[in-house]
């Protein structure tokens, strides 16, 4: 590959992938081009400090702020968002900033506090809630005579009515043209795919003929589109059994950590186009991976149910999400129609109808009422507190009478951004911490038990509640500069812990937790709490009256209920009423490919549901400003870690 005087070479490491760059591109923005992930939490802001990259050869105009100092400069780092391509270059991704997909697959460990809710074809059916809305039929159609020329069409909807007692039968144009092919080259023995009406005096639907006898190979997808995971479920229909599943991280987040940077994405000349087609390709990866390692043939998958939150459905339909993010904060449409799998990009059979879960509002979408359908809280007369905590935090109170709905961002950084050494939960990541009440010196175990390069967000909960305990840091975040440990010390004019030094490490400097990053984790966990006790204070409620909470999304599955309580993240309450849901959103995609009862009663659901934009309730701020303490402003909220301070005290 060569350069002119135009254009640049630039060498990416360790992938060692080259690529053409015009001078003067952002280095971030090639890197995009050429497939390979830089973390840039800010959205290329350059105030995250996230997308560090280190120079072995050439030099890369500007990329030098604020946030490297004297010594990471020397060593050739830069900030990929704000340096641009000058010269021929190549550019060396830190391990911290690579992405590591292996870690969404494996299960949640044994150390959580929180109960697992679970759910499976037994339970629907014990429940009265089976019924596969896809039937496959078999048929042995007899072949036209002179006595007997009914058109195919008609020969077709005769067949399947002397078979079974199906009325009110209707074709599509796709079908109908395939249809006289099939039925002559397979010698009139064929399979018919029916949709079953979710309404009583609905049409059924005949979406695909395949010749032979293919009735036992009937399946559906179900996928979780997440701001930062995309999911996806390969579904038996006949047995209700999950086959194959696959988890990615979205290729958005290079774009932007949380939706807002995405929406300003978007909101740019051939962003939404970009957005789309990144997300699109996310899913087709993840059903490439699934239908290769199962063996079962896309052309046998039928539907495709898809939950996520407001803004990823409209980036993944390339609708505008503009209005998301601007009062009224208003989204494109609440419901929307089914339509072909395959006219959005998405790698599947033309007959495969993709249904989208319907939304509540711009920030509670359908990954929430999906979970709502498949915990069963639409179906409870417990009273049910909902928390899906990420990026994004959406919470829900209610039982089957009534429900009232809220969000509130959370921002990333129990995901890795806005903390320093923040990251997502992967081989290297700290995710538990201990501190010695004598020396102040860190017991820390990595994910993987390998040397660590980061902190991850059950990691950072751990670290916050360890050091508020041992009373290393106070209540508003500030570190103790009397413990007279040399691990506490003042760096850049900021005062931090020193977590691992640097040769302990994988990257080549100290793993550090900053007063900054401590501020930044205090304003995540306010956004959360103040976000429940508000929505709580609006419907008349207290958390004693809550009979029951369901955690659920990615990040619950790894949260320490007592420390999550010590820090403020969640209210306090007894661990035994707690339980945890796992991926809310793709269990509500499951079911609802399983049972049509989900698909007609959720509509009705939403109906149910009243919606508080947090930003537009006054008490919603007291409450934050409240909440920005460790645990609170008003600890008698927080009785066992009231006692338990008083009592090392006392100590």
């Amino acid at each position: 590959m060569s350069s002119d005087n135009k254009t640049c070479t630039v060498t990416f490491l360790p992938h060692d992938r080259k690529i053409l760059a015009e001078k003067g591109t952002s280095l971030i923005r090639v890197a995009m081009d050429a497939g390979i992930h830089i973390n840039a939490s800010c959205g290329g802001e350059g105030v995250c400090g996230k997308c560090r990259i280190q120079t072995e050869n050439g030099e890369l105009a500007d990329g030098i702020t604020e946030r490297l100092d004297a010594e990471d400069i020397a060593k050739g780092y830069r900030l990929a968002c704000r340096a641009q391509i000058s010269e021929d270059v190549t550019i060396r991704i830190p391990v911290e900033s690579t992405v590591d997909s292996a870690i969404l697959d494996v299960k949640p460990p044994p150390r959580c506090t929180a109960a697992v809710q679970h759910m499976d074809i037994n339970s629907l059916k014990e429940q009265g809630l089976f019924l596969n809305p896809i039937k496959k039929t078999y048929l042995e159609l007899p072949p036209p005579s002179v006595s007997d020329n009914l058109p195919d069409v008609g020969r077709l909807i005769r067949s399947l009515r002397d078979k079974a007692d199906w009325h009110k039968l209707e074709l599509t144009i796709p079908v109908i043209r395939r249809l006289p092919d099939i039925l002559r080259n397979n010698d009139f023995k064929v399979t018919a795919t029916l949709v079953r009406p979710v309404r009583d005096n609905g049409k059924t639907r005949i979406i695909n003929i395949q010749g032979g006898d293919t009735s036992s190979e009937n399946y559906a997808i179900a996928i979780d589109v997440g701001t930062t995971t995309v999911y996806g479920q390969l579904i038996d229909l006949s047995t209700g059994k999950v086959l194959g599943e696959k988890g990615l991280f979205n290729g958005q987040i290079s774009y932007g950590e949380d939706i807002i940077s995405r929406i300003v994405v978007a909101e740019k000349q051939g962003g939404l186009e970009k957005l789309q087609q990144v997300i699109i390709q996310t899913i087709n990866e993840i059903l490439e991976d699934i239908f290769t390692n199962t063996g079962v043939d896309r052309n046998n998958v039928s539907t495709i149910t898809i939950a996520g939150n407001t803004t990823m459905m409209q980036l993944m339909l390339a609708i505008n999400p503009a209005h998301i993010r601007r009062s009224p904060y208003v989204p494109a449409s609440s419901l929307y129609p089914p339509f072909q799998a395959s006219s959005i990009g998405i790698n599947a059979n033309e007959h495969a109808i993709a249904l989208l879960y319907p939304l509540i509002s711009s920030y509670v979408g359908g990954d929430i009422v999906a979970g709502i359908m498949g915990s069963g809280l639409y179906r409870s007369e417990e009273l049910t507190l909902y928390m899906d905590i990420g990026t994004n935090a959406e919470i829900v109170i209610g039982n089957k009478d009534w429900m009232a709905c809220a969000a509130c961002s959370a921002g990333p950084a129990f995901e890795g951004g806005g903390v320093e050494f923040g990251m997502r939960a992967a081989k290297g990541a700290i995710e538990d911490f201990l501190i010695d009440p004598v020396t102040y010196e860190p017991m820390i175990i990595t994910i993987g038990n390998v040397r660590p390069k980061g902190i991850c967000g059950s990691g950072l909960i751990t670290m916050l509640a360890v050091m508020y305990e041992m009373q290393i840091i106070d209540s508003s975040g500030k570190f103790n500069r009397e413990k007279g440990s040399e691990r506490i010390r003042k760096r850049n004019d900021v005062w931090e812990y020193v977590i691992a030094w640097q040769e302990e490490t994988q990257i080549d400097r100290d793993i550090a937790l900053t007063e900054v990053d401590i501020d930044n984790l205090i304003r995540a966990k306010a956004a959360i709490y103040s976000g429940c006790m508000t929505l709580m204070d609006e419907v008349g409620l207290s958390i004693d009256m809550i009979e029951h909470i369901t955690l659920a999304g990615g990040f619950g599955s790894y949260i320490d209920l007592e420390k999550a309580m010590t820090i403020g993240l969640l209210p306090e309450t007894d661990p035994e009423r707690v339980t945890y849901l796992g991926n809310g959103s793709l269990l509500g995609a499951r079911m609802s490919s399983l049972t049509n009862r989900i698909r007609k009663d959720v509509v009705e659901v939403t109906k149910k549901m009243t919606n508080f934009e947090l930003s537009e309730t006054p008490s919603y701020m007291d409450n934050y400003v409240a909440a920005m303490f460790i645990p609170h402003t008003e600890v008698d909220k927080f009785p066992r870690v009231k006692e338990r301070m008083e009592s090392r005290k006392k100590n």
